[in-house]
């Protein structure tokens, strides 16, 4: 396949030639190509596709009709918000755990490490809704699952039995949540995280929403054990916001493990009060950043809209971020970031500068979307969109095809 006419980042307009479902060769545009087999850009940009590595596809109400926020405040307050309503949903889960994935691949999203809640009450009803939703949308997406324990590991008696068959069954990320503040135990509840990771060869991604020496206290922990097990390049940090809220030192401290770890950080650009990791330091530093949708219109929150286009916004929104070097980093953290993360083997970004995803041997993951710069395209989030996944057009027109 030949994708013509496009703008790699903004840049210069070429011809992409895709071989076996990566990029073959990238020459200067020729006007003279045949139609056969070749893709139009239309002169539109072309960046990576997205990677959306912080996603609660299991308790989705994306298409349902809107429903106030009866959530209490506090994580234990919301699990319980989601588990009191989420089987008398208007559709059933498979049916809308499925639309939302395909809505999300529509809107340019061509990998997803989902959350899949695991707990005495679920049980593996949430995880197999969302593997096979996964199966259904092979074709149009990469989908990591994440055996997730939102009410803890140790509360509730059999969780960690569940957590095992799940990955048995597929599970390819064994999560972990608050060790402190949720099951008050932090030792039991990373030994059993990166025991079962260990035993089972998965990565780990630990959900950190706790207060400031808290969530470095637990942070000390992860990294001690990442280390020990040599798990180099498998964990990633999930919100982790306190982290910057210590003090410098302390920040600067746990950004130069990270670095030396290989320890990743998923964010989903809130609102937060107090300082958030600096992009471009972590960037600098090596470590790997991407980007999220966490929830979407769902028991926990209202927001999320499946396109990781509207979230690269908020991420420069909340991030202050102006320069059009900085947004379109942005853009890069929301496409490559996380592809770094779901995969290892891909270089970090290493700079606010870096526009990566284009040269040969590159995947043919690419988004071809309307706007003068990849800035403007983030601001304005128009609905002239192409998606390409593994060399094949999945999407057109927001519509799968």
């Amino acid at each position: 396949m030949l994708v013509s006419n496009a703008r790699p980042w903004g840049q210069e307009a070429v011809d992409l030639e895709i071989t076996d479902g990566l990029i073959s060769a990238v020459t200067p545009h020729d006007p003279h190509l045949p139609d056969a087999g070749v893709v139009d850009g239309r002169g539109r940009l072309a960046i990576p596709g997205f990677s959306d590595v912080h996603v609660h596809l299991d308790s989705t109400r994306i298409g349902l009709p809107f429903r106030a926020h009866t959530g209490s405040p506090g994580v234990w307050g919301m699990m319980l918000n989601d588990r009191n309503n989420w089987r008398d949903a208007e559709v059933p889960l498979p049916e809308r755990v499925a639309g939302t994935l395909e809505r999300m691949i529509a809107y340019g999203t061509t990998r997803v490490r989902s959350y899949a809640q695991i707990d005495a009450n679920c049980k593996l009803e949430k995880f197999e809704a969302v593997l096979a939703a996964k199966e259904k949308h092979a074709a149009g997406a990469e989908v990591q699952i994440m055996a997730f324990p939102q009410a803890g590991l140790l509360r509730e008696p059999g969780t960690v039995a569940y957590m095992e068959e799940a990955l048995k069954l597929g599970a390819t990320v064994m999560g972990g949540i608050d060790p402190c503040e949720l099951d008050r135990d932090p030792v039991q509840h990373l030994d059993i995280v990166f025991r079962l990771a260990e035993k089972h060869q998965v990565d780990i991604d630990i959900h950190l929403h706790e207060p400031g020496h808290l969530a470095h206290f637990s942070t000390e922990l992860i990294l001690e054990r990442t280390r020990a097990l040599g798990m180099e390049g498998r964990v990633t940090l999930s919100h982790a916001y306190e982290l910057g809220n210590v003090s410098e030192a302390a920040t600067a401290r746990v950004m130069e493990a990270m670095s030396a770890l290989d320890i990743s950080w998923a964010t989903i650009a809130p609102a937060t009060k107090g300082k958030q990791f600096n992009l471009a330091a972590m960037t600098e530093a090596g470590i790997r950043v991407g980007l999220g949708q966490d929830g979407q219109r769902d028991y926990w929150s209202p927001y999320g809209d499946c396109d990781m286009l509207s979230r690269t916004w908020q991420l420069a929104f909340t991030h202050g971020l102006r320069q059009d070097e900085l947004i379109e980093h942005a853009a890069a953290i929301a496409t490559w970031g996380g592809a770094s993360i779901m995969d290892p083997g891909l270089r970090r970004l290493r700079s606010t500068s870096e526009r990566p995803g284009f040269n040969v041997g590159d995947r043919a993951d690419i988004v071809l979307l309307a706007g003068e710069t990849v800035t403007s395209a983030v601001m304005d989030r128009g609905t002239d969109r192409t998606v390409i996944h593994d060399g094949r057009v999945v999407a057109d027109q927001l519509e799968l095809l």
